[in-house]
């Protein structure tokens, strides 16, 4: 089944190079079942690339995804104000609105108070909202930071070293169906400076760790209902994304060190490959049909609050 998405977005080209099955809006109003409505608060600085890896996994299921992206209101560096205005909307054009579902990416802030975010109030108020008019919120990397932090008052603390590399992760919950199908080992990519406090998830009683890494730490949460779901990594990565990041800092002089379990034979000039898309496109599989799909009523305004 196919992702609905704006027709002239850039991931859609992408997408349809890769066979994946992309529908834009005169199409799917010839359909008569309701698409999942999945909101996408894009905070990466890298909002093309971010929004492809995004839709390449919520379009690669049996289920028809209605993509909206979401913006804050900080104007972004890195991506045309042509391309924010004509594929993004504000929070003011969203709060009366009902999503099955929503991501909230991760965002290159971490090193940072969370209330020296310029955008943290923002944020918040669209963290609260998603209580009320979103079924199940997927947190990403210090999204998810941010995400256990304002909902549960779970604390990150700096990290000596980067967490950058691919890592051997363990599914921990037994029965967790976010990880239904899923090998006994699985890889997944980690890019940041920071953890959240694994004692103080261990003790606050909505939430349970399901998988997790000896060397990463705390790979997912969710509460008990998988209202909220918190992924400290970024399965969403390309082949190619932590290369990017690292010749990025390399030749900006900056101390960085080679991605561990990443470059074939640790040798920069070879290149990567991805260890970790079968993993993650079951985890967003899993997402969208058990916690989005099955559980999300039909009468999408009617969301319990959480």
């Amino acid at each position: 089944m196919p992702i609905k998405i704006p027709k002239d977005l850039p991931a859609a080209a992408t997408l349809r190079d890769e066979n994946i099955f992309v529908m834009d809006h005169e199409r799917a109003q010839a359909q008569n079942i309701r698409p999942l409505r999945i909101l996408v608060l894009n905070l990466m600085p890298t909002k093309i690339t971010t929004e492809t890896q995004l839709a390449r996994l919520l379009g690669n299921t049996p289920l028809q995804i209605e993509m909206e992206l979401l913006t804050v209101s900080r104007t972004p560096k890195n991506t045309a104000k042509e391309h924010m205005i004509a594929f993004y909307k504000t929070f003011k054009e969203v709060k009366n609105a009902y999503y099955d579902g929503m991501v909230i990416t991760g965002a290159p802030v971490e090193q940072m108070p969370f209330e020296a975010v310029d955008y943290w109030g923002e944020l918040c108020e669209i963290m609260e909202w998603s209580r009320s008019h979103v079924y199940s919120t997927f947190h990403i990397c210090w999204g998810a930071q941010a995400g256990l932090y304002y909902h549960y008052g779970i604390e990150k603390y700096p990290l000596e070293k980067k967490m950058f590399g691919i890592f051997p992760h363990r599914v921990t919950h037994k029965g967790s169906i976010l990880f239904r199908g899923f090998d006994d080992v699985f890889l997944a990519p980690h890019s940041r400076h920071t953890a959240v406090n694994r004692g103080q998830i261990e003790a606050h009683p909505k939430l349970k760790i399901l998988a997790e890494s000896e060397e990463a730490g705390v790979y997912a949460i969710s509460t008990d209902a998988g209202r909220q779901i918190f992924i400290t990594g970024h399965a969403e990565y390309d082949a190619d994304t932590l290369a990017k990041e690292y010749f990025r800092d390399k030749n900006a002089g900056l101390p960085i060190d080679l991605p561990k379990n990443y470059f074939p034979n640790d040798d920069d000039t070879q290149e990567p490959v991805s260890t970790w898309r079968s993993g993650a496109n079951l985890l967003f599989s899993n997402w969208l049909n058990y916690f989005v799909y099955q559980a999300t009523p039909y009468q999408v305004d009617t969301i319990p609050p959480i």
